[in-house]
């Protein structure tokens, strides 16, 4: 049984309502709940930066679902990042940089939504130039890398306003938890 918490960190604009990163929550929390306990964490709902510290260090797993606004988190999510990776609590100062990191015990997992189809990556000939999501997102998995976090294999969710496939969206992401979490 692990400890999971799983963050929501959709902010809602006119276009983008956060209803598909909703129900990709929902739905972690319902197949992680069967055989491990969790938490969670809605961004835009609000949140204590003090109770945030202790869901990170309860946590075995943090799981980030995300949607990605122009290459990146939408802005309450880096916000989020800014006031509660503490110094002394999620970092502290090493002779290496980038060494400090003091959750070297915990491990994490991107799950992305995008409005950019599948084949825009991996594609030299495509918008990313041949990159993986994983290399599209590398500057993000930096952030964890340097709290000590180690990596679980990133879930993806392509051309979600313009063509979305929510059911098949569920099952790829029950089956891609089932695999990295060892259910």
């Amino acid at each position: 049984m692990k400890n999971i918490l799983i963050i929501n960190g959709h902010q809602q604009y006119a276009a983008a309502e956060g209803k598909l990163n909703r129900t990709l929550m929902d739905h972690m929390v319902s197949v992680l709940s069967e055989k491990n306990n969790v938490k969670t964490t809605i961004i835009k709902d609000g949140y204590r930066i003090e109770e945030e510290h202790d869901k990170f260090q309860w946590a075995d797993v943090v799981i980030y679902q995300t949607p990605i606004f122009w290459f990146s988190v939408p802005g309450l999510f880096k916000t989020y990042m800014d006031e509660v990776y503490a110094y002394g609590i999620f970092f502290k100062g090493s002779d290496e940089y980038g060494r400090g990191g003091l959750f070297t015990d915990k491990s994490y997992m991107f799950s992305t939504t995008w409005n950019a189809p599948e084949h825009a990556f991996n594609d030299p000939e495509q918008f990313f130039a041949g990159e993986s999501v994983e290399e599209a997102i590398v500057h993000l998995h930096r952030v964890q890398q340097f709290i000590g976090m180690k990596p679980l294999k990133s879930f993806t969710c392509y051309d979600v306003i313009k063509n979305p496939k929510v059911d098949q969206y569920l099952a790829q992401l029950e089956a891609h938890l089932a695999e990295v979490l060892d259910l």
